[in-house]
C-alpha cells in the first residue's frame, strides 16, 4: 500500500521560513507528478505546487517567488520551501502523488502550518 508521510511543519511567525517534507513508500516515485495541496479552515483544498518526474515545476501564483518545490528521487521526498510566509499561509499541507500514465492518485495525511506573531 502506498504510504506518503508529510512532515516538517509548525508554528512560524510572520516573514519566516519552513521547509516541508513528503517521503513516499511503496511506490515508483520516478514515475508520479509529486504535488503540495493546502486547506484552511473553512476553504476548500487548494493547489500550491507541483514537480513533474523530469523535475518541471509550476506553482500557484498566491505562492510564486515565496514557495519552491523540489525533489529527490533518491530519497523518494519530495520538499515545498516556504519563505517569507504569511498569515494567510496558515493551512493544512497536503502532499498528493499523482502517476503520470496511469489514473491513480494518493494523498498523505497532512501536516498543520501555522503562521502568526
Amino acid at each position: 500500500q502506498v504510504q506518503l508521510i508529510e512532515s516538517g511543519g509548525g508554528l512560524v511567525q510572520p516573514g519566516g521560513s519552513l521547509r516541508l517534507s513528503c517521503a513516499a513508500s511503496r511506490i515508483f516515485f520516478s514515475m508520479y507528478t509529486m504535488g503540495w495541496y493546502r486547506q484552511a479552515p473553512g476553504k476548500q483544498r487548494e493547489w500550491v505546487a507541483t514537480v513533474t518526474s523530469a523535475s518541471v515545476t509550476n506553482d500557484a501564483d498566491s505562492v510564486k517567488g515565496r514557495f519552491t518545490i523540489s525533489r529527490d528521487n533518491a530519497k523518494n521526498t519530495v520538499y515545498l520551501q516556504m519563505n517569507s510566509l504569511k498569515p494567510e499561509d496558515t493551512a493544512v499541507y497536503y502532499c498528493k502523488a499523482m502517476h503520470e500514465v496511469k489514473l491513480a492518485s494518493y494523498w498523505g495525511p497532512g501536516t498543520q502550518v501555522t503562521v502568526s506573531s
